[in-house]
């Protein structure tokens, strides 16, 4: 995940968007406030942020019109905290672009850890370009065409299996944890029950690759840590 990350909050109470600046001071975050959602849009354009916190409700445009028009220019993780809790509204909120939906009032550990949350979900997304086939040890993964090979004979996998694997070749043989995982491929909140879910579609990602070559261990456990692939 980016150190000290610097995050865009947009919401035209003052008071509000000062409360989540500070919130996200507080775990070493850089923030910027903006209380006129006409002018967010140059911000993004001239600045360089890692993310941007969004308020739905606001005079001229609302956030949903705004996240359509920065989604057009940028690519920046954007979280929607907003007072409408109607499930209709976070629908329209992630289908106009954004990448997690926060309901006010918000418990200040709960913001942190979605910001982190989505933070890294973008790292793991930018390793790499997305369309690049990845190969290691004879995997071969193409993101383009949702294909992938062992020693040239085609694996069938779950959409889950396919996710988890890319995660693990973009990080060329370095850890990746069980919560980043998780949060990467699944793209919610981890919970202490999640693991069961990585573990669960790790075993299975193991045994289809071990029924094409049962001579090397692909996917190695990193105790404590998470898994790899293994060098």
């Amino acid at each position: 995940m980016i150190e000290n990350p610097n995050i865009l909050i947009v919401d035209d109470e003052r008071s509000i968007a000062e409360l989540v600046a500070e919130t996200l001071q507080g775990a070493g975050m850089f923030t910027q406030v903006c209380v006129h959602a006409g002018e967010a849009l140059p911000m993004v354009r001239e600045g360089s942020f890692d993310l941007i916190i969004l308020d739905v409700m606001m005079p001229g445009v609302d956030g949903f019109e705004l996240c359509a028009r920065m989604r057009a220019e940028s690519f920046v993780p954007i979280i929607f905290l907003s007072a409408k809790d109607e499930e209709a509204d976070k629908v329209l909120g992630l289908t106009c672009g954004g990448d997690d939906y926060i309901t006010k009032p918000f418990l200040p550990r709960e913001l942190v850890a979605r910001v982190k949350s989505c933070l890294r979900r973008s790292s793991y997304a930018s390793d790499a370009p997305l369309q690049r086939v990845l190969r290691c040890r004879g995997i071969e993964l193409d993101p383009a065409t949702h294909v992938v090979s062992l020693h040239g004979e085609r694996l069938s996998l779950t959409p889950k299996e396919f996710d988890l694997l890319a995660v693990l070749l973009r990080a060329s043989g370095r850890p990746v944890a069980t919560q980043d995982l998780y949060e990467a491929v699944w793209e919610d909140l981890y919970m202490p029950a999640s693991s069961n879910s990585v573990m669960v579609h790790i075993r299975h990602l193991r045994s289809k690759l071990a029924a094409l070559d049962s001579e090397q261990v692909f996917i190695e456990t990193v105790w404590g840590v998470g898994y790899k692939i293994a060098p």
